[in-house]
């Protein structure tokens, strides 16, 4: 076997002029108005990466298109014995084949578990701040969104208040809840202890509970756990989805993995997939992720000591040179949650600091919801030297009030 290549992560590599949304569709995402440059504008938004994925992966993918022949593909048992495999390792969580479906991504599972077990007008359960396409695809399909806000502790973490989330779930008739674990943006990793307790609460109330633990190869602090491993009752109230493309930085590639242990749960997730008229995923979609699980952990390693030293690169520049501003400690993701609270600026305030003075395209906290107010998300995957240039931008624009 040859050695992984793609180890440099202070490389930089050009990622404008490729269709890319990270760097190419500033005005098509409102970040610039029609005519304005956009060689200036830093974008640290969208959450892929700014490495090279894995040679193997690299290596795979190559074979595959000089193969030339691309019809319709399904994958066979070492396939699925890579992702055992894998999660077994790095997870301790153990499952059966006959429980995955696969699908290009992780929110059409939340799409299609909405369709499937509630109907329109149900309550559906979340925690703000969350992933702004959790409200999206709640209220797109008519359905009730309701918060159960996570508290945000004079520790700087933030918590579940419990209490309100099953006073939420019960004065609403809440049907289904989507877990973000660990959660993108507050960044916490969910302790065993914390995620028994909401799935006692679902059980007891008949909340179905789907889990979206994308971001759960990126853990830096404490232990991630699988939701359906948590014990059988649970996993059979619960669909847990995961995938590559965050881990390998596949996102254009379209797969992800929904484990559903009951199988009249997997059967209603299969019709509603059916009644979109869905069959097969990508064909590099598969070899991309087949090679990931077999032959990636090397560089995932590499990766993951990377993002640390940028994650602990920002702890330090934000504690000695942004006054007013917090890091939200980062047990898990490479996207930062900063707390410009105590630099006293408005909502509209910060925006206008970040985007039009530090000529910066971030994430408004506003995305995630009201509880966002006042924060920026920040993606952390990318080399350190674009890391320091925003902050450095962030600094002169707060000493320039």
């Amino acid at each position: 076997m040859t050695k992984e290549r793609n180890l440099n992560f202070d490389e930089i590599v050009d990622r404008r002029g490729t269709n890319c949304l990270k760097y190419d569709f500033a005005v098509e995402r409102g970040a610039l108005k029609p005519g304005e440059d956009s060689n200036g504008l830093l974008p640290l938004w969208i959450a892929d990466m700014d490495f090279r994925t894995s040679s193997f992966v690299q290596d795979a993918l190559i074979r595959s298109v000089e193969h030339g022949i691309f019809g319709y593909t399904e994958p066979k048992a070492e396939y699925f014995r890579a992702l055992q495999n894998f999660y077994r390792r790095r997870h301790n969580f153990e499952f059966d084949p006959r429980w995955v479906i696969k699908t290009p991504g992780v929110m059409i599972v939340l799409a299609l578990a909405i369709k499937a077990f509630t109907k329109v007008g149900d309550a559906v359960l979340i925690q703000q701040p969350v992933y702004m396409h959790f409200p999206d695809v709640i209220l797109q399909n008519d359905r009730k969104l309701v918060s159960n806000d996570l508290v945000y502790g004079e520790d700087g973490r933030y918590h579940i208040d419990f209490e309100d989330f099953e006073r939420k779930i019960v004065e609403n008739n809440v049907k289904l809840f989507l877990l973000c674990s660990p959660h993108n943006p507050v960044c916490r990793v969910w302790t065993r202890e914390e995620l028994l307790r909401v799935g006692e609460i679902c059980l007891k109330h008949n909340v179905f509970v789907v889990a979206d633990e994308i971001h759960n190869d990126f853990v830096f602090e404490g232990t991630h756990t699988v939701f359906a491993s948590l014990g059988e009752k649970f996993a059979d109230n619960s669909i847990t989805v995961t995938s590559p493309t965050k881990t390998f930085n596949l996102a254009g590639l379209q797969i992800a993995h929904a484990f559903i242990k009951n199988p009249e749960v997997r059967k209603a997730i299969r019709k509603e997939i059916d009644g979109i008229g869905y069959s097969q995923v990508t064909i590099p979609g598969l070899v991309a992720a087949q090679a990931a699980y077999e032959h990636g952990e090397e560089w995932l390693e590499a990766l993951k000591k990377y993002l640390k030293g940028n994650i602990d690169f920002v702890d330090k520049f934000v504690k000695e040179n942004l006054p007013g501003v917090k890091l939200v400690p980062m047990d898990a993701t490479y996207l930062a949650w900063l707390d410009f609270k105590g630099t006293g600026l408005s909502t509209t305030q910060v925006d206008d600091l970040i985007r039009n003075k530090a000529r910066l395209w971030l994430n408004s906290g506003t995305l995630f919801g009201k509880t966002g107010e006042c924060f920026q998300r920040v993606n952390l995957a990318c080399p350190r030297r674009i890391l320091e240039e925003a902050l450095n931008r962030i600094k002169k624009a707060l000493e320039a009030l």
